[in-house]
């Protein structure tokens, strides 16, 4: 009755009936945790967790699943260290938890270590192990792994090859996603509206417009699929990106649905990119309406309008979201794993440990990277696995012409004056291509919260 209850959202009731129970047994104890958990209640769950006299498989993994349901994925990857600490054994649910927690925050060095206690174990690599698998490598930046785990399946469903589809896609080989969606409908697998998303997000990374479009058309005309608003955020996304604003707004007017802030937004970032402050302000408008707290908006146009040079109507944009209090409520956050460790930095964040070396290290690094305006591009030439063989980052890079100067061989030779080395970077040589990812995002942060600190006006003592 309490499990009832539970699934139905009926906590007050079912909580009720157990504290009436006179004698409480693990199922009765789960079934009240996973009600809480689908409720986002994570406090009480954790709190009937920390009561129980005695915890099963069941219990834990419940726990671990509330964790990872609320995008708890560190406190989902603790939880599943003090398991097997108390000596319980984890099954195939947990360890497709737990690997999907690893994919969220890029902790590849950790899902590496859970495949290989899947295999040390004789745990059988089913559909749902292995589509976690190769979604956790996909997103992890290990596009080689990925793959080599989906070709070595023995039964491969819908799952499996929307995480491989998926992984193609946010890689940017978009002739390789589609050709592996022609390959899953001739093996007679209809796709749903997730590979959909996959299919035309590869679509839009490539900028191929007119392959979108028939895969738009074919949802419902073949596969009897009805758009989603997702899809047609995937759309306006390709469409704005190929500077066809005019064909995106006339999608979203005929929209069955009504559009949300997503639809929007990615119209304004559309015309950010093209600089139309005309559609760019029929977007705003809509989006002041659906959203009117969020900063980003107000702040992308204020940017255009100063771009063209259109001061007045700056002005004017910054006093309305001074009268409206629309402030930026948390700043965009950056990961990165290093040996096993998970360090997650913001723009202006002096929290770190390390906080003094990075941000020195980084104003060196920066004052270098002046004299190599080419090295983006350099990093990003060999950002794309060309072979299933992964290669370290900078023994590719140094294999590329650059005779003005090697930026990572200075990262080399001075990084070991920094006490920070033991703590992020410890041997640059050992760092892999993800990490890479992680860095560039992390100097994007960086730049912004230099550019903020700049800005903003300094305190009188």
């Amino acid at each position: 009755m309490v499990s009832v209850l539970a699934r139905a959202g009926e906590m007050v009731s079912a909580t009720r009936l157990f504290d009436e129970m006179p004698e409480r047994n693990f199922a009765s104890w789960n079934s009240l945790i996973d009600g809480y958990a689908r409720i986002k209640d994570v406090e009480s769950a954790e709190y009937l967790f920390s009561k129980m006299p005695e915890k099963d498989l069941i219990s834990w993994t419940t726990m671990i699943n509330c964790y990872s349901q609320n995008k708890l994925y560190q406190k989902a990857l603790a939880t599943f260290n003090d398991m097997t600490s108390h000596g319980i054994s984890p099954d195939e649910v947990s360890m497709a938890t737990v690997i999907s927690a690893c994919a969220h925050i890029g902790a590849l060095d950790i899902g590496k270590k859970i495949h290989v206690y899947i295999k040390n174990h004789c745990f059988s690599i089913d559909i749902y192990i292995g589509s976690a698998l190769i979604d956790m490598y996909a997103k992890c930046g290990s596009l080689d792994q990925s793959l080599l785990v989906f070709y070595k399946l023995y039964e491969k469903n819908l799952y499996c090859w929307n995480s491989v589809i998926d992984g193609l896609a946010m890689h940017g080989y978009a002739n390789e996603a589609l050709k592996m969606f022609n390959e899953m409908v001739e093996m007679n697998i209809k796709p749903n509206g997730v590979t959909f998303i996959s299919v035309l997000s590869a679509c839009t990374h490539a900028g191929m417009v007119k392959e979108g479009r028939e895969c738009f058309l074919s949802m419902t005309r073949d596969f009897n699929v009805r758009p989603e608003i997702e899809h047609y955020g995937c759309m306006v996304d390709l469409l704005c990106k190929a500077g066809l604003l005019e064909d995106a707004l006339g999608m979203i007017r005929d929209m069955r649905m009504e559009p949300n802030a997503v639809i929007w937004g990615a119209l304004l970032g559309g015309c950010k990119l093209q600089k139309n402050l005309e559609i760019a302000e029929i977007a705003v408008n809509k989006l002041m309406i659906l959203e009117p707290d969020n900063s980003g908006y107000h702040t992308l146009l204020v940017n255009m309008f100063a771009e063209a040079n259109r001061w007045s109507e700056v002005a004017k944009l910054r006093s309305d979201m001074k009268y409206l209090r629309v402030e930026k409520k948390s700043p965009g956050s950056s990961w990165i794993e290093i040996h096993g460790k998970i360090h997650q930095f913001s723009a202006s964040d002096n929290y770190h440990e390390s906080s003094k070396e990075i941000y020195f290290l980084l104003d060196q690094l920066c004052g270098k990277l002046v004299l190599a305006p080419c090295i983006s591009e350099h990093i990003f030439a060999f950002a794309k696995p060309e072979s299933l063989i992964r290669k370290n980052w900078i023994d590719t890079f140094v294999t590329k012409e650059d005779d003005e100067f090697d930026i990572l061989l200075w990262w080399k030779n001075n990084i070991e004056r920094f006490p920070i080395l033991s703590k992020i970077a410890k041997d640059v040589l050992a760092i892999p291509l993800t990490a890479v990812r992680s860095m560039c995002a992390f100097k994007a942060t960086y730049d912004n919260g230099r550019r903020n600190e700049r800005l903003q006006p300094v305190k009188s003592a």
